[in-house]
């Protein structure tokens, strides 16, 4: 399994509708955007993901990637993860790309990746994730059309610059969906981008109010009431509220950091996406820290078709997929499965609000080829011979064939070891696929409950 091509892509995938996400307040977003990335080896494997994009922001990556992981085994996640923490170190967040080795382990090995971690097949229910900002009476029009769908449960967002106008939100759908329709808050506070149009920005004495309010009329949870790196604020406010406090979607350091929120008992549910929070192994880590403190894991999954094939495994995998719901993401017109999975051969469509699990090996997509040539643009392509001469080319024909010694000599031997340890019978993925075991500690309980 050792890596022998490295391909990136700026994908644009155009929206059917203008979608206006209420995460970035004025924008009109007419394109699906992200870098798209295949992993190659020498077995003739393939393994895919992809990262959300502005636009090109991405376009040196390919110089820096080629390099760290070239000649690397892609059964060899301790070294790799190693590698990408590598380049974290020269400001790039790039745990994106680690699913698609998982993507390759899985297809060697025949399973799907939630069979990897220890899940067993079957189906997830889902609950519809609104995108944008509206008045209560549109939003009743669009969570009416959900329930007719089949979806027994949905996510309102909430960002407007007056509390009065969420709270009109709010209350307006309350009573039009009644008591037994399970919804859900997100304010977006931790995604706060005011690029565009100004935002709001919520305080404690603003998230406590909310909170209490959204309680009395019977939502279940609140989601990034504040900035994803206000710990203190954030456990404040859980500690003086009965609502169920959610959140960590965009704590990039994974566990690390989500584990100061767990010692600070920042939230109930911990959303953190495996797109953002560094990849499978690390977001499995994070699961398991999650269930030991009793707390409740549900992932975020608002990406495109390929992070939410990603999140949909671990999901899959974990203890809470029989008591919680998936997110799935959906805003008509412009945010629906035509946009967000516009590069996959079969888009990810539910099933009167319930989606099987994939059976297929790995993360359980096929690209879509012509509408990868319609949509992508081709930006990096890194094999060894085009590393070498990009070597000779930078640092002379002398340095580089040094490095190049230097680290065949390293790579060597290291898959000497690997192959010693699985001949041993270690499993090179074991320490990375311990089971979850959910926890209900008896200091730890979901607010209000």
């Amino acid at each position: 399994m050792r890596i022998t091509d490295v391909t990136l892509w700026h994908v644009s995938v155009p929206l059917p509708a203008p979608f206006y996400p209420s995460w970035i307040p004025g924008l009109a977003q007419t394109e699906n955007r992200f870098t798209l990335v295949r992993v190659g080896t020498a077995s003739g494997l393939v393994g895919w993901s992809a990262g959300p994009a502005m636009d090109r922001e991405r376009q040196g990556l390919g110089s820096l990637l080629g390099p760290y992981l070239l000649g690397e085994r892609a059964d060899d996640l301790a070294s790799l993860r190693q590698r990408l923490r590598e380049m974290t170190y020269l400001g790039w967040h790039v745990g994106w790309l680690e699913p698609a080795l998982w993507d390759i382990v899985g297809k060697a090995r025949n399973m799907p990746i939630w069979q990897l971690l220890g899940g067993q097949p079957g189906r997830v229910q889902l609950y519809a994730s609104t995108g944008e900002v509206c008045d209560g009476a549109t939003r009743v029009k669009e969570l009416e059309k959900r329930r007719s769908e089949g979806f027994e449960a949905a996510k309102l967002r909430v960002h407007a610059m007056e509390m009065a106008e969420d709270l009109e939100q709010i209350e307006t759908v309350r009573a039009a969906m009644g008591a037994e329709f399970e919804m859900g808050i997100d304010a977006n506070q931790g995604w706060r981008v005011a690029v565009v149009a100004d935002a709001p920005v919520w305080d404690l004495q603003r998230a406590r109010a909310f909170a209490d309010r959204a309680h009395e009329l019977g939502y279940r949870w609140l989601e990034e009431p504040l900035p994803n790196d206000d710990y203190d604020g954030m456990a404040a406010l859980r500690g003086s509220t009965k609502m169920p406090i959610a959140g960590a979607e965009l704590n990039h350091i994974g566990l690390p950091e989500v584990g100061v929120m767990l010692g600070k008992q920042c939230l109930d549910i911990y959303q953190p996406d495996a797109i953002f929070a560094g990849g499978i192994a690390e977001t499995w880590r994070i699961a398991r820290a999650v269930a030991a403190k009793g707390a409740r894991y549900t992932p975020h999954t608002w990406t495109n078709g390929i992070g939410f094939a990603v999140n949909l495994q671990l999901f899959g995998a974990s203890p809470w997929r029989h008591g919680t719901k998936l997110e799935y993401p959906i805003a008509e017109p412009g945010w629906v499965p035509q946009g967000r999975d516009g590069l996959l051969v079969r888009p990810w469509l539910h099933d009167r609000g319930w989606l099987d699990l994939p059976t297929a090996p790995g993360l359980g997509f096929d690209i879509d080829q012509g509408a990868l040539w319609r949509h992508g643009h081709c930006f990096y392509r890194g094999t060894p011979t085009r590393v070498a001469v990009h070597a000779v080319l930078d640092k002379g024909l002398k340095v580089a064939r040094e490095l190049g010694k230097v680290r065949d000599q390293r790579l060597a031997k290291r898959h000497a070891e690997l192959d010693s340890q699985i001949q041993a019978g270690h499993d090179p993925l074991a320490e990375f696929t311990a089971p979850v075991a959910a926890v209900v500690s008896p200091e730890w309980k979901l607010n209000g409950q």
